[in-house]
């Protein structure tokens, strides 16, 4: 083992963890909630409407340091209602569970928005989390296609399983462009969700901030028939204009 290779792995977590942007007050991350977000690198899928494709790679240098974000937790301490890790896919860093036993340790609730890339870095985690944020993609049959990856289809579905299952508080929210996502599909995937028991359900307007792929309009509105349908499946259901997870 080179000494490089040891260091990597006695180091502490503080100096592992890939923090890739920092929002001290957001106000849509967490419905009801004005919230520090932690936005970390990496993410295994390459949905076309992502607006932090720059959090995709996990080899960026670009990082804040713990050490950082903890003096600013502090600061904000008395004007925040909780924390949330967001990415990319925040269950992608290893240091995650740390970071957020940290959090709550400074007396933070703790959120975290997830596509259930990693259910069963996800189902470790769960037990830490006060509120989840799941973005289902797709009904099954299109996940693949959407998400660029073979077999997210299987994992997005055993992670919506954990979530509903463990008792958290969430929402599932889709987004919709007419180019990615029929209405069909949309209908599908929210069937699914309440088939699980989903207890909040997010349909997105789609919105091009961030987003870089230069195949897709910019401009996406569903229709006043598919939100009806939609939202009929839910108690608690929102069509959502902002955007909710994007790294400043």
């Amino acid at each position: 083992m080179t000494s490089a290779a040891h260091a990597f792995i006695v180091s502490p977590w503080t100096a592992r963890i890939r923090i890739g942007a920092f929002n001290p007050a957001a106000e849509h991350d967490w419905p009801g909630r004005r919230t520090a977000t932690l936005f970390l690198h990496g993410c295994p899928w390459r949905c076309a409407y992502c607006h932090n494709p720059e959090l995709q790679s996990r080899s960026s240098m670009r990082l804040l340091s713990w050490e950082k974000i903890a003096t600013e937790l502090a600061t904000h301490r008395h004007t925040i209602d909780g924390v949330v890790f967001s990415g990319g896919e925040p269950t992608a860093d290893s240091c995650l569970p740390d970071a957020i036993l940290a959090v709550k340790g400074m007396g933070f609730a703790v959120g975290m928005h997830t596509s259930g890339a990693y259910p069963e870095r996800l189902e470790k985690v769960l037990p830490l989390l006060d509120w989840v944020g799941f973005d289902l993609k797709s009904d099954y049959d299109g996940y693949d296609t959407l998400t660029g990856a073979p077999g997210s289809a299987a994992r997005a579905t055993r992670s919506a399983q954990l979530i509903v299952a463990s008792g958290v508080t969430h929402e599932f929210r889709l987004t919709w462009h007419h180019e990615l996502l029929s209405e069909d599909a949309a209908l599908l995937a929210a069937h699914f969700a309440q088939h699980l028991g989903a207890q909040r359900f997010v349909l997105q307007v789609f919105r091009p901030e961030g987003v870089t792929h230069p195949a897709i309009a910019a401009h996406s509105v569903p229709s006043a028939e598919l939100v009806e349908r939609i939202g009929t499946l839910f108690a608690d259901f929102e069509l959502r204009g902002e955007i909710c997870g994007l790294a400043t």
